[in-house]
Order: C-alpha cells, then structure tokens, then sequence
C-alpha cells in the first residue's frame, strides 16, 4: 500500500531586537533546543523546521504532516504546556515582531509570491 503523507511548507517571519549580545544568546539556546521543546513539534506533526537569520530578521520554514498539524491545537497546546510558555518567554526576551505583525501575534505567515515548481515548462526560460 502507497503511503499518502502530504506535508505542507510554512514560512513565517519574525524580528529579533537589535542586541548583538541578545542575538547570540537567542542563536545558542536554539542549538541546545529542550527535549520537551522539540517532543511537543514532533507531537504536533512538525516534520522539519529551520529558521535562518539575516541581520535581525529571522526566516521560519517549518514542513508539517497534513494528517496530523492543526495550527489552532499547537497553539493552544503550547498555552497550556508549562515548559513551553517558559521556553517561548525566554525567546521573547530577544524577539520582538515585524512592522507587518498583527497586534498580539509573534511568528507571522508570509505570503509566497513565487514558486519556480508551479511554472509551466513553457514559462521557465534559461
């Protein structure tokens, strides 16, 4: 039997402050991400996540298992979740949101506007 998992990429974005000293500290804790931290994603159906940085921009690609990621439950699991509220309190501490960031939010959606795999082969020119 075919196995029919289909995943969805995410990409979303979010501000660091500008604090050389807050920015390493936020790149180290997130090469020594808690064990409760990286179990409730997996839980959640979250497949891959990176996040890159340029300057005080950071860039979220998240991939998620379609059968299982139901952004309103992670996001209400993780209010109810102790030990994440503390890890999310403690990257507040260097982030801060986009202009573009609605009131209350943090990790903002992006909008893609291009993706080279949905062109048509008569589209793509070398």
């Amino acid at each position: 039997m075919k196995n029919l998992l289909t995943t969805t990429q995410h990409v979303l974005m979010l501000d660091l402050q500008d604090d050389s000293k807050k920015i390493n500290a936020y790149e180290e804790a997130h090469r020594k991400v808690w064990a409760e931290v990286s179990a409730h994603l997996k839980h959640h159906g979250i497949k891959a996540m990176k996040i890159h940085r340029l300057g005080t921009r950071l860039v979220m690609v998240m991939e998620t298992d379609d059968c299982i990621f139901n952004a309103d439950a992670f996001d209400r699991a993780g209010q109810e979740d102790p030990v994440i509220q503390r890890w999310e309190q403690l990257m507040w501490a260097y982030q801060k949101p986009t202009p573009w960031t609605p009131p209350g939010q943090k990790w903002t959606l992006a909008r893609c506007i291009f993706d080279w795999n949905q062109c048509s082969q008569a589209e793509i020119r070398d």
